[in-house]
């Protein structure tokens, strides 16, 4: 058996797909503490940001740069020079550019099929990131959810606001709680909600019924390689806001997992696993599945720090593992 932990005999050669690293906050950034586990372990890292992938005749490159990282809140990395450099010379790529999931983010992963076909490990698969939309997703687990509608329709969203009560709507591709409104039936404001959000009819977006339970905290669940990490974030709404996201003023605090997050985990991982997305977040508020987070996850350093785990320890021992396999 391997031991996934040991130094390989030669580095093994990472990459990372990120936004710029400058403006990266540290001490709460998932891809930074991969990074950190990764030069840990001896890897070689590569840098790059999505306008530094190309396609030149059928084969995938980068213009990266090897990347020297540092647990620190100011000086916390060291960039060399831009080589372009075919994606085919890594070993392990994460792709870890956050949404908007535009079609700039769908040409990105076209770049990243070719570097997989070229035997490159890409985290997550780069088809799973285009299947697998961090809210459509959630409509393959019906039974972990509460009654959602995803439609261009206003007047379709109005009858679901008038049947279900209090509910929520919000975009397909964003994150970090932006656009999120609440719908109540009775609201003046509830027309041009709807108008705004679904630009007169012709994006779709997504309606779910309100969860009370947000108020203790809308809890982020990491799943690697198909396991659950045994605590969630739990992030709490700010005063005078219901979203919990940190980036909206949510706090972030520690729990264990309850039965019923284990149960919602037991049906969601299967298919993460085939799908190959090794690294995801499960949303969940109260006893209800909200989105399955597979572009960039985070909470990995909030989690650490709380209960002393090494969560990316844990990604890049399956990482070494599936690597290895295939090189064997």
């Amino acid at each position: 058996m391997i031991d996934a932990r040991r130094k390989p005999e030669r580095p093994f050669r990472t990459g990372v797909v990120m936004d710029p690293i400058a403006g990266i906050k540290t001490y709460k950034d998932s891809t930074f503490a991969m990074l950190l586990e990764a030069q840990r372990r001896g890897h070689e890292l590569w840098y790059m940001e999505p306008a530094h992938l190309t396609v030149s005749d059928g084969v995938a490159r980068g213009h990266m740069r090897l990347l020297e990282v540092r647990d620190s809140r100011e000086d916390w990395f060291t960039l060399g020079e831009s080589e372009n450099r075919e994606l085919a010379v890594l070993d392990l790529l994460l792709m870890r550019k956050d949404p908007p999931f535009d079609m700039d983010y769908v040409y990105s992963t076209y770049m990243l099929d070719l570097a997989e076909r070229a035997g490159v490990t890409v985290v997550n698969r780069p088809q799973a990131l285009r299947d697998a939309n961090e809210k459509c997703f959630t409509t393959h687990f019906p039974q972990c959810c509460v009654p959602a509608l995803i439609t261009r329709s206003s007047e379709e969203i109005k009858t679901f606001v008038r049947d279900h009560g209090l509910s929520v709507v919000k975009p397909l591709g964003g994150m970090g709680g932006d656009s999120i409104f609440q719908l109540r039936p009775e609201d003046p404001n509830l027309n041009v909600i709807l108008e705004s959000m679904t630009r007169g009819d012709r994006d779709l977006v997504m309606a779910q019924r309100y969860i009370p339970e947000i108020t203790a905290g809308d809890k982020r669940i990491l799943v690697v390689n198909g396991e659950p990490v045994p605590w969630a974030l739990a992030r709490i709404p700010g005063a005078g806001d219901f979203r919990g996201n940190l980036a909206k003023g949510g706090t972030g605090k520690g729990v264990a997992l309850t039965e019923r997050d284990r149960w919602i985990c037991s049906q969601v991982a299967p298919e993460l696993k085939r799908r190959g997305i090794l690294f995801a977040g499960l949303d969940v508020i109260g006893d209800w599945l909200t989105e399955i987070n597979v572009t960039s996850p985070t909470c990995i350093r909030e989690l650490d720090a709380q209960y002393g785990l090494n969560i990316a320890g844990d990604l890049f021992d399956a990482l070494e593992s599936i690597r290895a396999a295939a090189e064997r």
